[in-house]
């Protein structure tokens, strides 16, 4: 599973790399923040509104809530943060979004977690050179019903967005697509999100359908090594948190 991940790059190396901008209202000038309401993260999670890319948009940055709520689901509660590249054809909570709604989770690395005699201890996966990368992904938009609607945002969580007339529009959300694990994670767990190949990014947002890119990314280049058990407290969000433990 992949339950929490980083991205430390500043905002224009990462607009630069994914040849997209931020645009939403945080990234207004006369919002008082220089990097427009974007900045390096250390422990991302589930619930947090985190930057993709979407195939409808793909040169936009946008920010949509980690846990996918289909479009089809009662309420917005219990968000799946991470879908199974084997069955995204078939189950009833990806099917659609598989065929018509896929996005690039943008990161620099991830968590995993294996177990020890003095319990879980966290291990950091990146690149060795800690490049960004795209993660797979898939998207979703759920509509609340009329009568929920009129309720207004108060009614909701964080994460929404208003409506023309004040109250609760859409809720946008996002999964990480998980495969098989390499040589390297699979020391540390029986799953790892898919990471795509540069070139094959535009294929994933395009294609008709994209499975051949859902492998398992080679461990060649990639390392592994034990951080801060603090990663596991979603509050927590400090440059030390990706630094090594000292053996």
């Amino acid at each position: 599973m992949c339950g929490r991940y980083t991205l430390l790059i500043e905002r224009a190396a990462l607009e630069e790399r994914f040849d997209a901008r931020f645009v939403d209202s945080r990234d207004e000038p006369g919002t008082g923040s220089e990097t427009g309401g974007f900045t390096p993260r250390y422990n991302m999670a589930p619930g947090q509104q985190l930057p993709v890319i979407t195939n409808d948009e793909p040169e936009t940055i946008r920010r949509l809530e980690w846990g996918l709520v289909p479009s089809w689901a009662d309420d917005e509660t219990g968000g799946i943060i991470n879908a199974r590249a084997e069955t995204l054809h078939e189950k009833p909570s990806f099917r659609a979004a598989y065929e018509r709604r896929r996005c690039l989770v943008l990161a620099d690395g991830f968590y995993e977690w294996t177990e020890t005699p003095d319990g879980k201890q966290p291990y950091r996966v990146a690149f060795e050179d800690d490049r960004p990368f795209a993660m797979a992904g898939l998207w979703e938009r759920w509509e609340p019903d009329s009568e929920t609607t009129q309720a207004g945002l108060d009614a909701f969580g964080g994460g929404r967005t208003e409506a023309d007339d004040g109250t609760a529009g859409p809720l946008e959300t996002f999964t990480v697509v998980t495969t098989e694990p390499n040589d390297l994670v699979s020391d540390l767990h029986d799953r790892m999100a898919v990471i795509l190949e540069p070139d094959s990014e535009t294929q994933w947002l395009t294609a008709d359908d994209p499975r051949s890119l859902l492998e398992p990314y080679p461990a060649d280049e990639m390392r592994a090594y034990p951080v801060s058990r603090a990663v596991n407290d979603p509050s927590v969000d400090e440059p030390w948190l990706v630094e090594p433990l000292e053996s």
